[in-house]
């Protein structure tokens, strides 16, 4: 297998505020949204293929950034976000206050009080894991960029380094930040994590 380097984006900031968005909000760009990702990504194409969430706070730079670069761009449904069940649409700040012990009680075993109506995290992990090892598989050799979702992108680090989903909240992926993953006959290394493409 020779070296694939796969990078991925978490969309900018959507209109709405901070929010539980899962697969089943669809919430657009802001203005500053789209800032966070044009400074992130700079005047870099260095990429053979672009790879989407479909929803449009990802899909929507995608398909810019594709036409501005002439790289083509496929949506990928398993790329999408993790489903909040009840909290779908709810601030951070009233789950926080209003939800007290639910919310802590997710924080401390997010695998196992997961909200109401959640998608359960083992499937979730388990969607994204299929679609990011085929991803790696139909490119190799190539670089590509993945534009999607905090969720998405901490189970791909976690699996890459081996780190159980109990942890998985315990990371913090940045609107607009880049993560990178390198893949050689060895298997993934993760060499960057929130980065921007001034960082080669």
């Amino acid at each position: 297998m020779t070296e694939t380097i796969i990078e991925l984006i978490r969309h900018g900031e959507p209109v709405g505020g901070r929010r539980y968005r899962g697969h089943a909000i669809d919430d657009p760009l802001t203005e500053k949204g789209w800032r966070q990702m044009w400074n992130t990504v700079g005047d870099c194409h260095h990429w053979q293929q672009i790879i989407s969430s479909p929803l449009s706070r990802c899909q929507a730079f995608a398909i810019a950034l594709g036409k501005r670069h002439n790289i083509g761009v496929t949506v990928e449904a398993r790329f999408s976000e993790v489903g909040f069940g009840e909290w779908e649409g709810l601030s951070h700040e009233i789950i926080k206050t209003d939800r007290f012990d639910e919310y802590h009680a997710f924080l401390r075993d997010p695998v196992n009080r997961r909200p109401k109506g959640a998608e359960p995290l083992d499937s979730f992990i388990q969607r994204v894991a299929a679609a990011y090892d085929d991803a790696v598989q139909h490119h190799n050799g190539k670089r590509c960029l993945i534009v999607t979702h905090a969720g998405v992108i901490r189970a791909v680090i976690a699996r890459t380094v081996c780190a159980a989903p109990v942890g998985l909240y315990r990371m913090k992926i940045n609107n607009g930040g880049i993560t990178r993953i390198r893949h050689t006959e060895s298997g993934g290394i993760l060499e960057c994590l929130n980065g921007q493409m001034t960082e080669k």
